[in-house]
């Protein structure tokens, strides 16, 4: 069996993988991973993510509180874009509440400014947001929200190109309080071709996945498989369990070379 981890700030127990519906995935894949994955990453935005919009609604209604719905809008500058993105999620999916609300890429499409803040709070007031984060890429600013703001969540880019947030993220997050989402495990694909000037083994979507979950901070790692067979490999890889030491010595070697 899959261990669970609790994430904090929602308090809901989730497999350590979640799903980003948007990369091909059909609608009988989507149900098929919503079987066990708990932790979905959707928005009501039209395309490849409105295909999983029925098959989250038929989970959500027959176990609300087995999954964690993470939203956010595209661009986030104003309240009203915060207001409007969860009030659509919340129809779309046919529920009462949004589990995650973030602003997506902080300080690129959206703006940590008072207005979107006071908003994201009356949300989560109104009970109509359970926690609140971001998705950002700027690890100095990640780490000081870690550290000291009112969010419940981040959602950082973190895989063995780019492990940076070891440095910068990860030793200031108060474990109590917030918790991390990883995406890009695989640094858009990259990570799964073999570069030039390496003549070793070249890892899997799997590994990738599980050197993000070797670090005790990392509370999930988004998968975004183009179909069901992908869906089936991750799934699989997931219960071979931690990367071994050596293992994580060779996806370090590896990812250093990726990077260039």
């Amino acid at each position: 069996m899959t261990p669970t981890r609790v994430l904090p700030g929602i308090g809901k127990a989730v497999p350590p993988l979640g799903l980003a519906p948007n990369y091909g995935l059909d609608a009988a894949g989507v149900r098929e991973a919503l079987e066990r994955l708990h932790y979905v990453f959707w928005t009501p935005s039209p395309g490849r993510m409105a295909r999983a919009a029925a098959p989250l609604r038929e989970a959500l209604k027959a176990d609300r509180e087995r999954y964690v719905i993470a939203t956010g809008p595209t661009v986030a500058v104003t309240a009203g874009n915060v207001r409007r993105t969860v009030e659509r999620a919340l129809e779309k999916l046919d529920t009462d509440y949004v589990d995650l609300f973030q602003l997506h890429w902080l300080g690129v499409t959206s703006a940590w400014i008072d207005g979107t803040l006071d908003e994201m709070q009356k949300l989560k007031q109104e009970g109509k947001v359970k926690a609140l984060g971001v998705s950002i890429h700027d690890r100095p600013r990640a780490g000081r929200l870690a550290s000291d703001s009112p969010l419940d969540m981040l959602m950082i880019r973190y895989n063995a190109a780019h492990p940076g947030a070891e440095r910068d993220i990860f030793p200031h997050l108060d474990r109590n309080k917030r918790g991390i989402v990883a995406y890009t495990a695989t640094r858009w694909g990259k990570l799964l071709k073999r570069p030039r000037g390496w003549s070793g083994e070249v890892p899997t979507a799997g590994h990738c996945y599980r050197f993000c979950l070797a670090d005790e901070h990392v509370d999930v790692c988004l998968t975004g498989p183009g179909n069901t067979s992908e869906l089936r490999e991750n799934l699989a890889a997931l219960e071979q369990g931690p990367l071994s030491e050596d293992e994580l010595t060779w996806m370090r070697d590896f990812g250093r070379v990726v990077h260039g």
